[in-house]
């Protein structure tokens, strides 16, 4: 009997070696090369199907001949959830949804496909859960799942002739990882048979204007499982955020081609199943009863929303040759560099400090904008002094001291006075040419310059 022909294929990205080696030559990541069939022994090649486009082959026309149209989209009934989105699901579309086992996926997709289920035909296809499992989980969510069409199904032809029998509009693969094809010997949750699943269902897609949605799994990293090129091909990437024994989800957009990117959805988790919160900043700024030393409050954009963001620092003497630096929900690098201007631009020394840096809500922040924001914090706990009462601030920190602007500068301030904020310290580019009502801009060009106003409004 013929031996199968094998090669060891990277479970991060893909890449393919013909022997096996510690470390991925690709991507240079370590034990993450796995093997794998690629032809099992007796199959004659020139028999099998060529791979096809996962687009219907259209001739070529000039970009000008081409009429560009709105692209149609249809609630999902959860308004986060549509924001996330862009505005809705498009027909045809396929959108990737990852996170932790237990945060909320499907959940949150087995509510949007109760609501859907009443005015489209749905298909619930799970490999992971039985139907009587799905079924209690709809009974205790108290949702309207009578129209909705389920099969409990791992095997990718019989999926796919569900698919074409059923028609529905919109089906959702609860999870990627458990289907497999029988063209390929591998087994499910190995890197051919994610990748060539997704591709078949996402052709399908393509062809038949079904709306798929996948649930990926996500690895200890916190990365979706499998190829990156599973990534590619999917036209949405959204990531589930948060901590399960925390209340509150954030969903957020990593790829959208049919909407705007770090797009931020918050729900909070409650008996009856995901709800959307209707204003995020209330759930990222700690509630004082007074004034605190180290807490600073500011203005970050997540998409096209403006959300108000506590940091907290606290500096404390280091009793370690080395002080530690620790930065939860911001850059850690980002944080040495911060405090290296703030040596030497404010004169404001923190090498024999220990530094903790914390974003409140178990946001993450990746914007340079939160850089003020940070090193005011930082000061207000050497001082040990609480900052103004309405202060607001945002802007990013240049390693000469400057203080650059950030986008969408009056958004962030109408959002803030929307809250309550009554001061804002903000670059001086941001300054808004109409004045905002109940609001004091202060403008600043130099991070220097920025403690000397605050030290003015004390």
């Amino acid at each position: 009997m013929a031996k199968p022909k094998t090669s060891y294929v990277c479970s991060d990205c893909g890449g393919i070696s013909s022997k096996w080696t510690g470390q991925c030559p690709s991507c240079r990541a370590w034990n993450t090369l796995v093997e794998t069939v690629i032809e099992a022994p007796g199959v004659n090649r020139l028999s099998q199907p060529q791979h096809k486009s996962l687009a219907q082959t259209a001739p070529v026309l000039s970009l000008a001949d081409i009429e560009a149209i709105d692209i149609p989209r249809f609630g999902t009934g959860i308004e986060e959830f549509d924001r996330v989105l862009g505005g809705g699901l498009v027909p045809g579309g396929v959108v990737l949804i990852g996170g932790d086992p237990g945060i909320g996926k499907s959940t949150l997709l087995l509510q949007a496909l109760a609501n859907i289920s009443h005015l489209k035909k749905t298909l619930y296809v799970s490999g992971e859960e039985s139907g009587a499992q799905i079924a209690l989980r709809a009974k205790r969510l108290a949702v309207d799942a009578r129209e909705l069409k389920l099969q409990a199904e791992i095997q990718l032809e019989k999926i796919l002739a569900t698919l074409a029998d059923l028609q529905p509009e919109v089906a959702v693969i609860d999870s990627i990882q458990t289907v497999y094809s029988d063209a390929l010997t591998s087994a499910p949750g190995s890197v051919a048979q994610v990748r060539e699943c997704a591709a078949q269902l996402t052709r399908v897609a393509k062809q038949t204007g079904i709306t798929i949605i996948l649930v990926g799994h996500v690895t200890k990293e916190g990365a979706l499982a499998g190829p990156r090129v599973l990534e590619h091909i999917v036209d949405t990437v959204l990531y589930f955020e948060g901590d399960t024994q925390s209340s509150f989800r954030l969903v957020r957009a990593i790829k959208n081609r049919f909407g705007a990117v770090n797009e931020l959805g918050v729900f909070a988790m409650t008996e009856k199943g995901l709800k959307g919160v209707s204003n995020p900043s209330a759930l990222f700024l700690s509630q004082h009863d007074n004034q605190v030393p180290g807490s600073c409050v500011m203005v970050t954009q997540e998409g096209t929303r403006p959300l108000l963001v506590e940091i907290q620092a606290l500096v404390d003497t280091s009793h370690l040759p080395n002080a530690r630096r620790l930065s939860v929900g911001l850059e850690q690098n980002r944080l040495a560099m911060l405090l290296a201007v703030l040596h030497r631009h404010a004169g404001i020394a923190a090498f024999d400090q220990d530094v903790f840096i914390n974003a409140v809500g178990g946001v993450k922040i990746t914007e340079p904008a939160a850089d003020l924001a940070v090193l005011l914090a930082i000061n207000s706990s050497m001082r040990n002094k609480p900052l103004p009462r309405g202060l607001v601030v945002f802007g990013e920190v240049g390693l000469a001291g400057e203080i650059r602007p950030a986008p969408r500068g009056q958004e962030r301030l109408r959002e803030a006075a929307k809250l309550g904020f009554s001061i804002a310290l903000i670059p001086k580019s941001n300054v808004p040419k109409q004045k905002i009502e109940g609001m004091t801009i202060v403008a600043v060009e130099r991070i220097d310059e920025a403690f000397n106003k605050l030290r003015e409004l004390d």
